[in-house]
């Protein structure tokens, strides 16, 4: 993760001044509170694995106890789940606690002869990973949403909130929207969001009119917004932040909803209920990946685990099909064939479609949703498949 996420249903910290402050992110809680972690299957300071003739060994790499540790059991439950689900047997996932150390996690994962590393979760622990996986020939799929970290050697997974702002960007052109807005909060938020816009709008064409900054207080956000509302010559306007600081800014930009001007929200809105109970962000819109297929997921993990999961979740279950279907002709012994994760037709999960870039970054196929009279409506569903 890092400095931007998704919502508790998407991928949050609770707080979200703590989220917007941080450059690293752990997700909102889910609905009711995750079981104690479990002892991770690897820990540190246990014998090597023994020899392994039959499967391949695949390390998951995530924070099994400390502050994070239900987000981490999350993923790793959810990816007990995938292997239960698919009835796999050529697949044996061990579990590394990165709590004490993400290095001497990826040290003990590799001196146990795993060739594949499924994690971290936090994008500053990715580097510390990589300079012990890459003599090795190991590569990570990380659960990161943190771009810069992404390369030849290590897929960042995560959802990219940079890829909702473009997607929303494209909507709004498509439908009339030409001068942009920005209102951003001080730090690397809100500089990922101001960058994006200007991006999606180089792409889709428009102007960017007006980049309002505040420091993440109510005052500062009105008063940024009341700036931007004198100055005017904008038809659109990003408000990137989370549910109750946009809606202080849209109660100041559109009163009770009112008026033409498009607001757009990022997936920090996924899942937050009090989009829909503020008047001033009715017809705001926002992107993020389909929940067509989550409430099946998180029906299943709660009968199997007691409580409902981290959002993220979806993530380490993904991963676990991905493996398994580059797997099929992975030979226990060989490296893993790495390669074959830049598939141009992409893959489908839990999330919907998604595929990796040369790059080493996912690129995902979002859907755009509306706040519409009390509800939040799906108006430009997510692709099926790429190009």
């Amino acid at each position: 993760m890092n400095a931007m996420a998704i919502t508790r249903r998407g991928i949050f910290v609770a707080g979200a001044s703590a989220l917007l402050g941080a450059c690293a992110i752990i997700p909102k809680g889910p609905t009711t509170n995750a079981p104690p972690p479990g002892p991770a299957a690897g820990p540190s300071g246990s014998p090597p694995l023994p020899a392994d003739q039959t499967r391949q060994r695949v390390a998951l790499l995530v924070p099994i106890t400390g502050s994070n540790a239900a987000v981490g059991q999350s993923i790793a439950n959810a990816t007990t789940m995938a292997l239960l689900d698919t009835n796999a047997s050529n697949l044996r996932i061990t579990t590394y606690n990165t709590a004490n150390g993400a290095s001497e996690a990826a040290r003990r994962a590799i001196a146990d002869g795993n060739g594949l590393i499924l994690g971290p979760l936090m994008g500053d622990n990715v580097q510390a990973v990589r300079a012990i996986a890459r003599p090795a020939h190991v590569p990570i799929i990380s659960f990161s949403n943190d771009a810069k970290v992404a390369g030849n050697d290590v897929f960042v997974m995560g959802h990219i909130p940079e890829q909702s702002i473009d997607r929303s960007v494209q909507y709004a052109r498509a439908h009339g929207s030409r001068d942009f807005a920005v209102l951003a909060p001080d730090g690397e938020y809100g500089e990922r969001a101001e960058a994006a816009l200007m991006s999606a709008v180089r792409n889709y064409g428009g102007v960017v009119t007006d980049v309002e900054r505040y420091t993440r207080s109510n005052t500062s956000v009105i008063s940024a917004a009341q700036r931007m509302k004198t100055k005017g010559g904008f038809d659109a306007v990003l408000l990137a932040d989370g549910t109750r600081i946009s809606t202080l800014a849209a109660n100041e930009l559109k009163p009770k909803g009112a008026g033409p001007i498009q607001l757009i929200g990022t997936d920090l809105w996924s899942g937050e209920a009090a989009v829909t109970r503020a008047p001033s962000l009715n017809g705001a819109i926002f992107s993020a990946v389909s929940d067509g297929r989550y409430k099946r997921f998180t029906e299943s993990y709660s009968a199997r685990f007691g409580s409902n999961p981290y959002r993220i979740a979806t993530l380490g279950y993904d991963a676990v099909l991905l493996t398994l279907r580059i797997a099929r002709n992975w030979k226990p012994g060989r490296p893993f064939p790495a390669t074959r994760l830049v598939d141009p037709g992409g893959f489908i999960g839990l999330d919907g479609a998604f595929r990796f870039r040369p790059s080493g970054l996912v690129q995902r196929a979002l859907e755009v949703r509306q706040v519409r009279n009390g509800s939040v409506v799906v108006v430009d569903p997510a692709p099926t498949k790429f190009d």
